[in-house]
């Protein structure tokens, strides 16, 4: 990719790449705030972040309004963003980790290991092109697909009675809920068919159909567990709205 994310600290790293997070599933504004959650720190030392990754240039900032990534710093985020989810792939598909177990352990690794060490685990796993929880792995050119380039991938959140699809996607922000998943056969490249619900339920009923030998059972989610969920809808999947 030409881009050495050795130069960065390794704060900077984090940072880089929690920005880019923030914004990959979402369109809502990346604020200090919300960065500061997802880094794990004060906001005053998010805040000092900001100032100082935008004094590299690697992001635009106005004065309380959404921080961007320039192109630099997106450069920079991509090449940590394909460090952590090929070294997720290795955790998961060489050492038999749980994939409720690879995310942590590749936040440790990730500022340490080589881009040699990158490239060679790469080659070794026939260049993943997902992470275990379905994330895109960017290309050591630092290509990565857009989000318009999946126009049926929605939360199953969103879905409607009679609405189904594979499901492609699942956050890893919480180990205990992809454990509570993965027991339950919602993983990534179930089935999934919404049901009726029943009357003033706030649930999401789902058929769930694993991928394994695993037998289909049903499934009734809360609002942020079903968000955490992306499937991909079938063509002439009926909608409830």
């Amino acid at each position: 990719m030409g881009i050495d994310v050795s130069s960065l600290s390794p704060s900077n790293q984090d940072y880089v790449k929690a920005l880019f997070n923030l914004g990959e599933w979402s369109d809502a504004p990346v604020t200090a705030k919300a960065l500061a959650r997802k880094v794990g720190v004060r906001l005053s030392s998010a805040s000092d972040a900001v100032r100082r990754l935008e004094k590299m240039d690697l992001v635009d900032h106005t004065p309380y309004g959404a921080i961007a990534l320039t192109s630099q710093g997106r450069k920079f985020a991509l090449a940590m963003v394909r460090r952590h989810r090929l070294l997720e792939c290795f955790l998961a598909e060489t050492l038999n980790y749980r994939w409720d177990q690879v995310h942590a352990e590749a936040e440790r690794l990730e500022h340490s290991v080589s881009d040699f060490m990158i490239e060679r685990i790469d080659e070794l796993l026939g260049h993943p092109t997902r992470d275990p929880h379905g994330d895109p792995v960017p290309t050591a050119e630092g290509d990565y697909p857009p989000r318009e380039d999946n126009p049926q991938l929605r939360r199953l959140s969103e879905l409607s009675a009679g609405e189904s699809g594979t499901v492609e996607r699942i956050s890893d922000s919480d180990p205990e809920l992809l454990q509570y998943f993965f027991a339950h056969g919602l993983v990534v490249g179930a089935r999934v068919s919404v049901e009726q619900a029943d009357p003033y339920s706030e649930a999401k009923h789902s058929r769930i159909s694993p991928p394994a030998t695993q037998p289909e059972r049903d499934l009734s989610l809360g609002d942020t567990a079903a968000r955490a969920v992306w499937v991909r809808i079938d063509s002439g999947s009926a909608s409830g709205s």
